[in-house]
């Protein structure tokens, strides 16, 4: 993924962009690049390809929020990118071709054939994992029900021997112009057709295996691999693994919202990690080497003298790596919290009032118990 160019930078505009701007640098690099323009170019092939990836990603909310995120490595797990099988829905793009080519990529002026290839839906899931894992990052095996072609039928849902018909009422159009009586007179509006649902198919005779669906469910296993640094709450996409398309069109996505264990020991507040380790008073007076505890395992840390309780120390990298350079982290933050002993022993107390008395220069009395003590 190393040599993907950032999508903002493909479509020369700023990560803050709106749709609109999105929309209006796509439409002016997809009539600059497209094949049909430049026939036999391959150069000019790639780059209509690649604009169309950026765009197929950033014009989705999820996944624009998903690329910003981890970048490139959001889809890594599914093999997006060009050259890797990059999935998108050419239908979402018809109210841009169909400007810009006379409809030839949807028709009526950027309309969805509502039988024309459709993408899947997606698949959202969850899987749990330890603060400590969210560290070094991981991998996770989870189920999911998929569904996949019925084997019986090959995926038509006809009953083997039969075929699916072409709907009477639409003719296969799969949408029907219905006209009603308003107020301001006759209004005519097209619907998907209620007899096809949309597909222009009809199916007579069902296959007994998938009752006329095409598809068959069952339980597969997926590895699903999480990057260092991730936080509680974001998701990994893998592309291809969510409902199967209609008509042709690809599968949508599988989505696998994280949750991350609470750590004794540590809180995480964005890439930095908060913590608190307890010293001795002679070592907050005195100074002096102490462990303390890191993401990274314990490491050495030299308390100044005087330090008071609630002081809080800085390590510079020793926090979350980001998603983007795991080489990149934030900082740790640790409040020394100065232990003070509740009892003591004979021997304790008289070096303490020595230990006073070189302060203060006087006695501190001793409490004796009395008679009704």
């Amino acid at each position: 993924m190393a040599d993907k160019r950032d999508y903002y930078e493909v479509l020369g505009v700023s990560r803050d962009a709106s749709e609109a701007e999105l929309k209006k640098a796509y439409r002016q690099l997809a009539k600059k690049y497209h094949p049909d323009m430049h026939p036999g170019d391959a150069e000019a092939e790639a780059k209509f390809k690649e604009a169309s990836e950026a765009y197929g990603v950033l014009s989705d909310a999820d996944k624009r929020r998903q690329y910003d995120q981890f970048g490139h490595a959001a889809f890594e797990n599914g093999g997006g990118g060009a050259g890797g099988g990059f999935d998108f829905d050419f239908s979402d793009f018809g109210d841009i071709f169909g400007d810009l080519f006379g409809g030839m990529f949807g028709g009526g002026g950027g309309r969805r054939n509502s039988n024309g290839p459709r993408r899947g839906a997606d698949i959202r899931t969850n899987v749990r994992i330890t603060f400590a894992e969210s560290v070094t990052g991981t991998k996770k095996q989870i189920t999911v029900v998929l569904k996949d072609p019925c084997p019986k039928c090959n995926g038509t849902g006809a009953k083997p021997g039969t075929s699916p018909e072409t709907c009477k009422k639409c003719n296969g159009r799969g949408q029907v112009t219905m006209q009603q009586q308003s107020l301001f007179g006759m209004v005519q509006s097209v619907r998907p057709c209620p007899d096809c649902g949309g597909s222009g198919k009809v199916i007579k005779d069902k296959c007994p295996d998938c009752q006329g669906t095409g598809y068959i469910s069952s339980k597969k296993t997926i590895e699903v691999t999480i990057p260092a640094g991730i936080d509680d709450g974001q998701a990994i996409r893998i592309s291809g693994k969510g409902e199967p398309g209609t008509n042709g069109g690809p599968r949508g996505d599988l989505l696998v919202a994280v949750s991350i264990s609470r750590d004794p020991n540590f809180v995480r507040d964005g890439y930095d990690v908060l913590s608190e380790v307890r010293i001795s008073y002679p070592t907050a007076v005195l100074g002096g080497e102490i462990k303390v505890k890191t993401v990274d395992g314990e490491v050495l840390y030299d308390v100044k003298p005087g330090t008071s309780s609630g002081t809080r120390v800085r390590l510079r990298g020793k926090g979350m790596p980001t998603l983007r350079n795991e080489n990149v982290r934030g900082d740790a933050y640790i409040d020394l919290i100065v232990d003070i002993p509740t009892s003591l022993t004979k021997e304790q107390k008289e070096a303490l009032l020595a230990y006073d008395k070189t302060l203060t220069g006087v006695d501190r009395p001793t409490k004796k118990k009395g008679l009704f003590k």
